[in-house]
């Protein structure tokens, strides 16, 4: 299985036409399916020429990542606008921030047809989720240790750490397989952080 190199590519790098080229990729992998996508298709998609697609990504495994990295960086900000939202309430940044990546998530292209791997319509696209989950969980888990890390909670860092490592695992648990609304979801984990952190969540399990 491929690795994701350890640096993912910046989505929004490169020249004026390479984030069009990275959207119309993902827009075909979820039509029709990551085997559709060639540099011609989506040099004709795009409206440029084949080389332009090549000077501007590279091969198709660079495409691949610059795919995830791009949608990647959706959820952060999604992710950071909650912590803006609640600076003075690490336990409502957590319920905004867990409800937001839920709800983007529920409309997202790129992750639906990496789903669609797993039935075997993609195969070669499923180990960015796999092999390469390693860089997305430490860039996830970095951007939020600093964000945490401003609301001085009564824990140690390993034990912050911790506390990350569990809400973003089971994030990415109902990403792929919800179990419930995201709003319930991000409910119950906010309640979970809030016992962690030893402090009442206002108000407790408010969509049950």
């Amino acid at each position: 299985m491929a690795i994701m190199s350890a640096a993912l590519p910046a989505p929004l790098a490169g020249g004026q036409h390479r984030r069009p080229i990275i959207t119309a990729a993902i827009e075909l992998t979820a039509r029709s399916g990551w085997q559709a996508v060639t540099m011609a298709r989506l040099a004709e998609v795009v409206g440029v020429s084949r080389q332009t697609v090549y000077n501007e990504i590279g091969s198709k495994a660079a495409l691949a990542e610059a795919m995830v990295a791009h949608e990647l960086d959706r959820f952060l900000t999604v992710v950071g606008a909650a912590f803006d939202r609640h600076g003075d309430d690490l336990v409502e940044a957590i319920h905004d921030a867990v409800r937001a990546v839920l709800e983007l998530a529920d409309d997202n292209t790129l992750l639906r047809a990496i789903a669609s791997a797993t039935h075997g319509t993609a195969p070669e696209l499923l180990p960015l989720l796999t092999t390469g989950a390693g860089t997305l969980l430490a860039q996830a888990k970095t951007m939020l240790a600093a964000r945490v890390a401003a609301y001085r909670p009564p824990l140690t860092e390993e034990q912050v750490a911790v506390v990350i490592d569990l809400v973003v695992r089971a994030v990415l648990s109902h990403v792929m397989q919800p179990s419930d609304t995201p709003a319930r979801t991000a409910d119950a984990l906010a309640w979970v952080a809030a016992r962690v952190l030893g402090v009442a969540a206002t108000p407790p399990l408010r969509h049950r």
